[in-house]
């Protein structure tokens, strides 16, 4: 049986939106959708009791909450098996759980009672920083939410890392018919001198090399399992977070490694993977890396 996508929802547009874009995906995958909402409502009131006919206000605007984004699933596509439900746990204990049987779990990029000016909810990050599934932040703008662009961008890490991340990405690329720009960012550190052997001319030949050598290693498998896939490889110098967050104008899905340390429950998220959640022009996918 085939893992569900999981998309959290509360209400807001930004999970409204989310929703869309996990109906489309679940259509593209051929995965049935779960929609779920964390409601504490029943902890805090006590079950209703048989004859009772008042709700708590908290019941109904919860059982609304998961109608009516189920409502606007099956809408957008009929074809896509939806399933919704109330879940007695906060936003992110919710999703973590659901995680743990999802092919993904699919968030807003804000929740409602976030600040205005927050770039991403609290929600979103922590399950972003703690699932161990792929999380798939929505975000950014209309072309990049439509899928326009026709372009998945994967932000290439160290091989033993982002595995998980690559088949991700490969995935993505052949249910979507579009290209797949893999990238490597590199830095030469100032503080490097040619007196070693292998840096001697060019300091800088040298990382943009061994950055390439680095994607032969990292793509090679992934390659030959998905050989209609269309890659466009590329080497660039600079800092990745940078050089990621100005291609993320351009593609529909930007793809990134984040490393699962087992016994450790805090958050487990990069400099780079941060910032892409709060900054990319497009939605965002954390990969987990068990180690």
């Amino acid at each position: 049986m085939e893992l569900p996508l999981v998309v959290g929802v509360d209400g807001s547009d930004a999970s409204l939106l989310a929703v869309d874009w996990a109906v489309d995906e679940a259509a593209r995958l051929g995965l049935p959708l779960r929609i779920v909402h964390g409601s504490l409502w029943e902890r805090y009131e006590g079950p209703v009791r048989p004859g009772n006919l008042e709700r708590p206000a908290d019941q109904v605007s919860a059982q609304n909450i998961v109608g009516t984004a189920a409502e606007r699933a099956r809408l957008r596509n009929p074809e896509v098996k939806v399933v919704a439900e109330l879940v007695p746990e906060d936003a992110v204990s919710t999703l973590l759980l659901e995680g743990n049987n999802a092919a993904a779990l699919v968030t807003g990029s804000r929740g409602r009672g976030e600040l205005k000016g927050m770039l991403l909810g609290s929600v979103g990050l922590a399950v972003a920083a703690r699932a161990h599934c792929p999380v798939i932040v929505v975000r950014g703008d209309k072309a990049g939410l439509a899928g326009t662009h026709e372009r998945i961008l994967l932000g290439a890490g160290e091989p033993e890392t982002c595995g998980a991340a690559v088949r991700f990405a490969f995935r993505e690329a052949e249910a979507r018919g579009c290209v797949l720009d893999v990238v490597r960012a590199w830095r030469c550190p100032a503080h490097e001198t040619t007196d070693h052997p292998l840096l001697a001319g060019e300091p800088a030949r040298y990382h943009e090399e061994r950055a390439s050598a680095l994607l032969d290693t990292l793509l090679h498998d992934a390659m030959a399992d998905h050989p209609d896939v269309h890659v466009r490889r590329v080497t660039v110098e600079g800092p990745a977070r940078r050089v990621l967050l100005n291609r993320s104008a351009a593609a529909d899905l930007l793809i990134v490694g984040a490393r699962r340390r087992h016994g450790h429950s805090g958050l487990q998220l990069g400099r780079v993977g941060h910032t892409l959640l709060h900054h990319a022009e497009c939605p965002v996918a954390i990969v987990p890396h068990h180690m």
